[in-house]
């Protein structure tokens, strides 16, 4: 939105000039209309910025959790933090510890697990068995009864051996080989896949940065453009339509050069993520970009 007001504030004072030099007859209608022309698209682009800001504040506001949240600015000068390490497959070195592949190699572990436990229902099982009892026997009975009183314990293994079970546990043998299969297929799709988000994102932010580079030197050109123009336009050498053009160049590129600078940043963010290196410490290198 500061570019759209800038943008804005600069035209505003291009159509005053226009309309000055046209009353004392230095100047045309058609730069005076011209002027009118881009401050009136400057108006509208700023309304549309303000409105684009209070809906990206709602929803800051619930993302956080809080009401009327004020974002701080970057310092300036801005100076983005390097990638490092600046190779692509070191980062993707660090994928092993990437959530979506753990995911899968959990799955991998259970299934085989469960392989394991199928394959042991043909096998024999062995259980310790015992048991204890005590017979009291009241005191006005028989002696026979008598003597049969007292406590009686025994000690065994039992043994069972599994002889047929209508295929079941063959069947359930081949199921749990096939969900193995399946398994490995996943963890190994889990690789490729996050190995190759892993690669874009590299080279996203790779590009990122050499746009933003590139961008801020357009920024410097674009100034110095503008300020030779407007010079070259009190001096009579240059026309409005010259300033008003190489104004909204210079306003174009500043807005570019803002967007590029946010994309490495959350393209950052993404890299770590999908490597599975994020953690919350890299906050605070977010936060010395930063005003205080």
């Amino acid at each position: 939105m500061s570019t759209a007001q800038t943008n804005k504030k600069a035209l505003a004072e291009q159509l005053a000039s226009a309309k000055r030099n046209f009353e004392v007859g230095n100047a045309t209608i058609t730069d005076t209309r011209e002027a009118q022309a881009r401050f009136d698209l400057a108006t509208a682009q700023e309304i549309a910025a303000e409105n684009d800001v209070k809906v990206k504040s709602i929803t800051l506001d619930q993302v956080v959790g809080q009401s009327n949240v004020s974002p701080r600015p970057m310092v300036t000068p801005v100076s983005l933090p390097p990638l490092e390490p600046a190779n692509a497959e070191a980062w993707v070195e660090m994928t092993t510890t990437s959530a979506t592949i753990q995911k899968a190699q959990i799955g991998l572990n259970v299934a085989q697990i469960e392989a394991s436990k199928a394959r042991g229902e043909h096998y024999p099982t062995a259980d310790l068995v015992a048991s204890l009892s005590k017979t009291d026997i009241d005191g006005n009975a028989s002696a026979a009864l008598a003597s049969s009183n007292g406590t009686a314990a025994s000690l065994g293994v039992e043994v069972n051996m599994p002889l047929f079970a209508g295929f079941a546990t063959t069947n359930r043998i081949k199921e749990t080989a096939a969900l193995i299969t399946k398994s490995e297929r996943d963890l190994d799709n889990a690789r490729r896949s996050v190995a190759l988000a892993t690669r874009q994102a590299y080279f996203g932010v790779q590009s990122g940065h050499a746009q933003v580079k590139a961008l801020e030197a357009a920024e410097s050109s674009a100034r110095l453009a503008l300020e030779a123009t407007q010079l070259g336009y009190r001096v009579g050498v240059r026309v409005n339509k010259d300033v008003l053009d190489a104004q909204t160049a210079l306003s174009s590129t500043q807005k570019d050069l803002y967007k590029a600078r946010y994309d490495v940043i959350v393209g950052t963010m993404k890299l770590r993520q999908a490597s599975g290196s994020l953690k919350a410490e890299d906050l605070d290198t977010l936060n010395k970009l930063l005003s205080r």
